[in-house]
Protein backbone atom coordinates (compact mmCIF):
# COMPACT_ATOMS: atom_id res chain seq x y z
CA UNK A 1 0.00 0.00 0.00
CA UNK A 2 1.20 3.50 -0.74
CA UNK A 3 2.52 5.40 2.26
CA UNK A 4 0.36 8.34 1.25
CA UNK A 5 -2.97 8.88 2.95
CA UNK A 6 -5.55 6.96 0.94
CA UNK A 7 -8.40 8.89 -0.56
CA UNK A 8 -10.88 6.82 1.48
CA UNK A 9 -9.08 8.03 4.61
CA UNK A 10 -9.33 11.61 3.41
CA UNK A 11 -13.04 11.24 2.74
CA UNK A 12 -13.55 9.61 6.14
CA UNK A 13 -11.86 12.51 7.90
CA UNK A 14 -13.91 15.11 6.04
CA UNK A 15 -17.15 13.26 6.74
CA UNK A 16 -16.40 12.82 10.45
CA UNK A 17 -15.72 16.57 10.73
CA UNK A 18 -18.99 17.34 8.98
CA UNK A 19 -21.05 15.03 11.20
CA UNK A 20 -19.53 16.39 14.41
CA UNK A 21 -20.01 19.99 13.28
CA UNK A 22 -23.65 19.24 12.49
CA UNK A 23 -24.15 17.83 15.98
CA UNK A 24 -22.62 20.93 17.60
CA UNK A 25 -20.20 18.88 19.73
CA UNK A 26 -16.63 19.83 20.56
CA UNK A 27 -13.78 17.35 20.10
CA UNK A 28 -13.59 16.93 23.87
CA UNK A 29 -17.33 16.27 24.26
CA UNK A 30 -17.32 13.70 21.47
CA UNK A 31 -14.30 11.89 22.89
CA UNK A 32 -15.77 11.76 26.39
CA UNK A 33 -19.02 10.20 25.12
CA UNK A 34 -17.24 7.28 23.42
CA UNK A 35 -14.34 6.89 25.88
CA UNK A 36 -11.45 8.22 23.82
CA UNK A 37 -9.30 11.32 24.05
CA UNK A 38 -9.87 14.64 22.33
CA UNK A 39 -6.64 13.96 20.42
CA UNK A 40 -8.03 10.67 19.07
CA UNK A 41 -11.18 12.32 17.74
CA UNK A 42 -9.04 15.02 16.15
CA UNK A 43 -6.77 12.40 14.57
CA UNK A 44 -9.77 10.67 13.01
CA UNK A 45 -10.80 13.96 11.44
CA UNK A 46 -7.37 15.03 10.21
CA UNK A 47 -6.47 11.81 8.39
CA UNK A 48 -3.49 11.17 10.69
CA UNK A 49 -2.87 7.50 11.44
CA UNK A 50 -5.10 4.41 11.49
CA UNK A 51 -8.72 4.26 12.60
CA UNK A 52 -10.83 1.68 14.42
CA UNK A 53 -14.24 1.24 12.87
CA UNK A 54 -16.07 0.52 16.20
CA UNK A 55 -15.01 3.98 17.41
CA UNK A 56 -16.20 5.52 14.15
CA UNK A 57 -19.50 3.67 14.59
CA UNK A 58 -19.85 4.93 18.18
CA UNK A 59 -19.08 8.52 17.19
CA UNK A 60 -21.65 8.39 14.39
CA UNK A 61 -24.29 7.23 16.87
CA UNK A 62 -23.45 10.07 19.27
CA UNK A 63 -23.54 12.57 16.40
CA UNK A 64 -27.08 11.47 15.53
CA UNK A 65 -26.13 10.17 12.09
CA UNK A 66 -28.82 8.26 10.23
CA UNK A 67 -28.46 4.51 9.74
CA UNK A 68 -27.54 5.06 6.09
CA UNK A 69 -24.94 7.69 6.99
CA UNK A 70 -23.44 5.48 9.69
CA UNK A 71 -23.26 2.47 7.36
CA UNK A 72 -21.53 4.53 4.68
CA UNK A 73 -19.02 6.06 7.11
CA UNK A 74 -18.21 2.75 8.80
CA UNK A 75 -17.67 1.33 5.33
CA UNK A 76 -15.14 4.08 4.68
CA UNK A 77 -13.41 3.28 7.98
CA UNK A 78 -13.20 -0.43 7.17
CA UNK A 79 -11.78 0.35 3.74
CA UNK A 80 -9.48 3.18 4.82
CA UNK A 81 -6.38 1.02 4.25
CA UNK A 82 -7.53 -0.15 0.84
CA UNK A 83 -6.53 1.26 -2.51
CA UNK A 84 -8.97 1.20 -5.41
CA UNK A 85 -8.37 -0.16 -8.92
CA UNK A 86 -6.64 3.10 -9.82
CA UNK A 87 -3.85 2.62 -7.24
CA UNK A 88 -1.48 1.40 -9.95
CA UNK A 89 -1.85 4.82 -11.60
CA UNK A 90 -1.68 6.77 -8.33
CA UNK A 91 1.90 7.99 -8.61
CA UNK A 92 1.24 9.64 -11.96
CA UNK A 93 -2.23 11.18 -11.55
CA UNK A 94 -3.21 14.25 -9.51
CA UNK A 95 -4.40 13.68 -5.95
CA UNK A 96 -7.66 15.39 -6.91
CA UNK A 97 -8.31 12.61 -9.42
CA UNK A 98 -7.62 10.05 -6.70
CA UNK A 99 -10.34 11.68 -4.63
CA UNK A 100 -12.73 11.88 -7.58
CA UNK A 101 -12.25 8.19 -8.38
CA UNK A 102 -12.84 7.22 -4.75
CA UNK A 103 -16.02 9.29 -4.51
CA UNK A 104 -17.22 7.94 -7.84
CA UNK A 105 -16.46 4.36 -6.82
CA UNK A 106 -18.71 4.77 -3.77
CA UNK A 107 -21.44 6.98 -5.25
CA UNK A 108 -25.02 5.73 -5.58
CA UNK A 109 -25.80 8.37 -8.20
CA UNK A 110 -24.07 11.00 -10.33
CA UNK A 111 -25.78 14.13 -11.62
CA UNK A 112 -23.81 15.72 -14.49
CA UNK A 113 -24.27 18.99 -16.29
CA UNK A 114 -21.94 19.33 -19.28
CA UNK A 115 -21.62 22.45 -21.39
CA UNK A 116 -18.30 21.70 -23.14
CA UNK A 117 -17.67 17.96 -23.63
CA UNK A 118 -19.40 14.60 -23.26
CA UNK A 119 -19.11 13.33 -19.63
CA UNK A 120 -16.18 10.96 -19.21
CA UNK A 121 -18.40 8.04 -18.22
CA UNK A 122 -20.13 8.21 -21.62
CA UNK A 123 -17.17 8.90 -23.90
CA UNK A 124 -16.00 6.50 -26.59
CA UNK A 125 -12.29 5.73 -26.67
CA UNK A 126 -11.72 7.65 -29.92
CA UNK A 127 -13.58 10.69 -28.60
CA UNK A 128 -11.49 10.63 -25.43
CA UNK A 129 -8.28 10.38 -27.46
CA UNK A 130 -9.42 13.37 -29.53
CA UNK A 131 -9.88 15.42 -26.36
CA UNK A 132 -6.41 14.52 -25.08
CA UNK A 133 -4.82 15.43 -28.41
CA UNK A 134 -6.49 18.85 -28.21
CA UNK A 135 -4.85 19.54 -24.84
CA UNK A 136 -2.83 22.75 -24.83
CA UNK A 137 0.00 20.73 -23.26
CA UNK A 138 1.32 18.41 -25.97
CA UNK A 139 1.35 14.85 -24.68
CA UNK A 140 3.26 11.81 -25.87
CA UNK A 141 1.11 9.07 -27.39
CA UNK A 142 1.91 6.73 -24.49
CA UNK A 143 0.68 9.38 -22.02
CA UNK A 144 -2.50 9.91 -24.02
CA UNK A 145 -3.16 6.16 -24.06
CA UNK A 146 -2.59 5.95 -20.29
CA UNK A 147 -5.05 8.76 -19.54
CA UNK A 148 -7.64 7.25 -21.87
CA UNK A 149 -7.14 3.82 -20.28
CA UNK A 150 -8.05 5.36 -16.90
CA UNK A 151 -11.17 6.94 -18.37
CA UNK A 152 -12.28 3.69 -20.00
CA UNK A 153 -11.69 1.80 -16.76
CA UNK A 154 -13.84 4.33 -14.90
CA UNK A 155 -16.77 3.46 -17.13
CA UNK A 156 -16.93 -0.05 -15.69
CA UNK A 157 -18.86 1.29 -12.70
CA UNK A 158 -21.90 1.51 -15.01
CA UNK A 159 -21.82 -2.24 -15.69
CA UNK A 160 -21.01 -3.54 -12.22
CA UNK A 161 -23.67 -5.02 -9.90
CA UNK A 162 -25.74 -2.20 -8.33
CA UNK A 163 -24.24 0.57 -10.50
CA UNK A 164 -24.80 4.24 -9.65
CA UNK A 165 -27.50 6.03 -11.58
CA UNK A 166 -26.07 8.54 -14.02
CA UNK A 167 -28.30 11.51 -14.87
CA UNK A 168 -26.67 13.73 -17.48
CA UNK A 169 -27.93 17.03 -18.86
CA UNK A 170 -25.95 18.04 -21.96
CA UNK A 171 -26.00 21.45 -23.54
CA UNK A 172 -26.69 21.18 -27.28
CA UNK A 173 -23.28 22.70 -27.99
CA UNK A 174 -21.68 19.54 -26.55
CA UNK A 175 -23.34 17.46 -29.27
CA UNK A 176 -22.47 19.84 -32.10
CA UNK A 177 -18.80 20.30 -31.16
CA UNK A 178 -17.01 17.80 -33.43
CA UNK A 179 -14.16 16.12 -31.54
CA UNK A 180 -11.66 14.09 -33.55
CA UNK A 181 -13.62 13.83 -36.81
CA UNK A 182 -17.22 13.63 -38.03
CA UNK A 183 -16.95 9.83 -38.06
CA UNK A 184 -15.69 9.72 -34.48
CA UNK A 185 -18.49 12.07 -33.49
CA UNK A 186 -21.11 9.83 -35.11
CA UNK A 187 -19.91 6.89 -33.06
CA UNK A 188 -19.96 9.05 -29.95
CA UNK A 189 -23.55 10.10 -30.57
CA UNK A 190 -24.43 6.43 -31.13
CA UNK A 191 -22.92 5.70 -27.71
CA UNK A 192 -25.19 8.33 -26.13
CA UNK A 193 -28.26 6.90 -27.83
CA UNK A 194 -27.40 3.42 -26.58
CA UNK A 195 -26.78 4.70 -23.06
CA UNK A 196 -30.14 6.46 -22.99
CA UNK A 197 -31.81 3.08 -23.51
CA UNK A 198 -30.24 1.55 -20.40
CA UNK A 199 -31.77 1.53 -16.93
CA UNK A 200 -28.86 3.21 -15.16
CA UNK A 201 -28.55 6.26 -17.45
CA UNK A 202 -30.93 9.18 -17.91
CA UNK A 203 -29.84 11.57 -20.64
CA UNK A 204 -31.41 14.93 -21.45
CA UNK A 205 -30.38 17.62 -23.91
CA UNK A 206 -30.70 21.33 -23.19
CA UNK A 207 -31.41 22.79 -26.66
CA UNK A 208 -30.34 26.17 -27.97
CA UNK A 209 -34.03 27.04 -28.36
CA UNK A 210 -34.37 27.31 -24.57
CA UNK A 211 -32.22 30.44 -24.60
CA UNK A 212 -30.79 31.59 -21.27
CA UNK A 213 -30.70 28.93 -18.58
CA UNK A 214 -29.27 28.05 -15.19
CA UNK A 215 -25.85 27.05 -16.54
CA UNK A 216 -23.89 30.07 -15.35
CA UNK A 217 -22.05 27.73 -12.95
CA UNK A 218 -20.49 25.87 -15.87
CA UNK A 219 -20.06 22.09 -16.03
CA UNK A 220 -20.32 20.24 -12.71
CA UNK A 221 -21.01 16.84 -11.14
CA UNK A 222 -22.94 16.06 -7.97
CA UNK A 223 -21.61 12.79 -6.56
CA UNK A 224 -24.39 11.32 -4.44
CA UNK A 225 -23.69 9.35 -1.29
CA UNK A 226 -25.95 6.94 0.56
CA UNK A 227 -27.44 9.99 2.29
CA UNK A 228 -27.75 13.59 0.97
CA UNK A 229 -25.41 14.77 3.73
CA UNK A 230 -22.62 12.72 2.11
CA UNK A 231 -22.99 14.39 -1.30
CA UNK A 232 -20.02 16.20 -2.84
CA UNK A 233 -19.93 18.63 -5.79
CA UNK A 234 -17.04 18.26 -8.22
CA UNK A 235 -16.08 21.06 -10.62
CA UNK A 236 -13.27 20.54 -13.12
CA UNK A 237 -11.70 23.96 -13.57
CA UNK A 238 -9.05 24.87 -16.14
CA UNK A 239 -6.69 25.64 -13.26
CA UNK A 240 -7.51 22.48 -11.27
CA UNK A 241 -10.32 20.55 -9.60
CA UNK A 242 -12.64 21.84 -6.91
CA UNK A 243 -14.64 19.77 -4.40
CA UNK A 244 -17.45 21.38 -2.40
CA UNK A 245 -19.47 19.85 0.42
CA UNK A 246 -20.97 22.61 2.58
CA UNK A 247 -24.76 22.62 2.75
CA UNK A 248 -24.89 26.05 1.12
CA UNK A 249 -22.74 24.92 -1.81
CA UNK A 250 -24.62 21.65 -2.22
CA UNK A 251 -28.00 23.38 -2.20
CA UNK A 252 -26.84 25.86 -4.83
CA UNK A 253 -25.77 23.14 -7.26
CA UNK A 254 -28.75 20.91 -6.49
CA UNK A 255 -31.09 23.77 -7.30
CA UNK A 256 -29.18 24.54 -10.50
CA UNK A 257 -29.44 20.91 -11.60
CA UNK A 258 -33.17 20.84 -10.87
CA UNK A 259 -33.65 23.93 -13.04
CA UNK A 260 -31.54 22.41 -15.83
CA UNK A 261 -33.49 19.13 -15.75
CA UNK A 262 -36.75 21.06 -15.93
CA UNK A 263 -35.56 23.17 -18.88
CA UNK A 264 -34.07 20.28 -20.85
CA UNK A 265 -35.92 18.03 -23.29
CA UNK A 266 -37.28 14.73 -21.99
CA UNK A 267 -35.41 11.50 -22.78
CA UNK A 268 -37.35 10.69 -25.94
CA UNK A 269 -37.09 14.19 -27.38
CA UNK A 270 -33.41 14.29 -26.42
CA UNK A 271 -32.72 11.07 -28.33
CA UNK A 272 -34.60 12.48 -31.33
CA UNK A 273 -32.42 15.60 -31.30
CA UNK A 274 -29.25 13.48 -31.06
CA UNK A 275 -30.45 11.46 -34.08
CA UNK A 276 -31.04 14.66 -36.03
CA UNK A 277 -27.61 16.09 -35.20
CA UNK A 278 -25.99 12.79 -36.19
CA UNK A 279 -27.65 12.93 -39.62
CA UNK A 280 -26.25 16.43 -40.13
CA UNK A 281 -22.65 15.26 -39.69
Amino acid sequence: MSSRTTTRRRQLGATMRKLRARSGMTLEEAGRLVGVSKATVSRYETQAGPVKWPIVDALCREYGASDAERTAVVGLAKGAKQQGWWSSFADSIPESMNLLLTLEDEAVREDHFSCVYIPGLLQTRDYSIGLQKANELRLEQTEIERLVDIRMKRQEILTRPNPPHLWAVLDESVLRRVVGSPEIMKHQLDRLLEANETAQVTLQVLPFSKGAHAAALGSFVILGGAEPSLDVVYVDLHTGSLFMETEEELNRYRLAFEYLRAQALDMEASSSLIHRIRKEL
